[in-house]
């Protein structure tokens, strides 16, 4: 398959940027960057690969599932089926946790409950290099790429639990959470890329969205310590509903994240 029979491919599928989309998968079936591929040829085997994996992108598989990579916080991270991949706008929940540290030397406690591949865990501790913490994930494909990208990232510095966040003791002075918060009705209507490959158990939150929020505020009171904080990714329009739910606990404010969508529910133990 050549270059621009991949881009024809991905762009049927209705991708967004088939070309650079194309010249990535290229890039990745030599193992070279991309600018690699403007002046190497692929082997026979490469080719065949590259094919395989323009096949597996036209059928909607996410991107970061095919080359097994993506970036947060400019970190790199192993992903792939069973995990949720990092977006962008998490970032705002590390971006929050920085304004409200008065000291990024402390020998801080951090836990991420759902913590998926680590993206977030791991931002926090490579952000504050005296802090230790433990990320709890329920689901056993997930808790593979935690395991893995903890060791790999922040060795000796966090533990992977394979475990539910309710079992969570504490006390701890950071605690994050990117829970599932899309209406259980709404899935269907996601981009196919996500709705089909990406863990539902990581994007569903019942019928309002906020059955897992529900929890978090039975949670958090008991592991917070005193002054301690949370740092909650919310979904469009859940806003409104936070005050309620986490009555027990100072917000601190509702975080817009770079689209100017309040994404970071800021929370602290007072």
């Amino acid at each position: 398959m050549t270059l621009e029979d991949a881009t024809r491919l991905l762009a049927e599928a209705g991708m967004e940027n088939p070309r650079g989309e194309a010249r990535l998968l290229l890039a990745h079936a030599m193992g070279m960057g991309r600018d690699g591929t403007l002046i190497a040829t692929p082997t026979p085997d490469e080719s065949v690969a590259f094919a395989a994996f323009a096949a597996r992108r036209a059928g909607h598989e996410p991107f970061a599932y095919i080359t097994g990579r993506k970036e947060f916080w400019s970190l790199a991270f192993a992903v792939g089926p069973g995990v949720l991949i990092p977006r962008p706008d998490t970032e705002t929940l590390i971006e929050e946790a920085m304004r409200v540290v008065p000291d990024r030397a402390a020998p801080l406690a951090i836990a991420d409950l759902g913590a998926g591949s680590g993206a977030i865990l791991v931002a926090a501790l490579t952000a504050l290099p005296n802090a230790t913490g433990i990320g709890f994930e329920s689901s056993a494909q997930a808790f593979a790429y935690l395991n893995a990208n903890v060791a790999r990232l922040v060795p000796g510095r966090a533990e992977a639990r394979l475990a539910a966040w309710d079992t969570a003791r504490g006390p701890f002075d950071l605690v994050f959470s990117n829970p599932p918060y899309i209406p259980g009705a709404d899935i269907e209507s996601l981009a196919p890329d996500v709705r089909q490959y990406e863990p539902r158990g990581a994007l569903d939150g019942g019928v309002d969205g906020l059955d897992a929020y529900r929890a978090l505020a039975n949670l958090l009171p008991g592991i917070l310590k005193s002054g301690g904080h949370a740092f909650l990714e919310i979904g469009l329009g859940q806003a409104n509903a936070m005050e309620l739910l986490f009555s027990d606990l100072e917000i601190v404010r509702i975080a817009p994240d770079l689209a100017g969508v309040p994404r970071c529910l800021v929370l602290r133990k007072g």
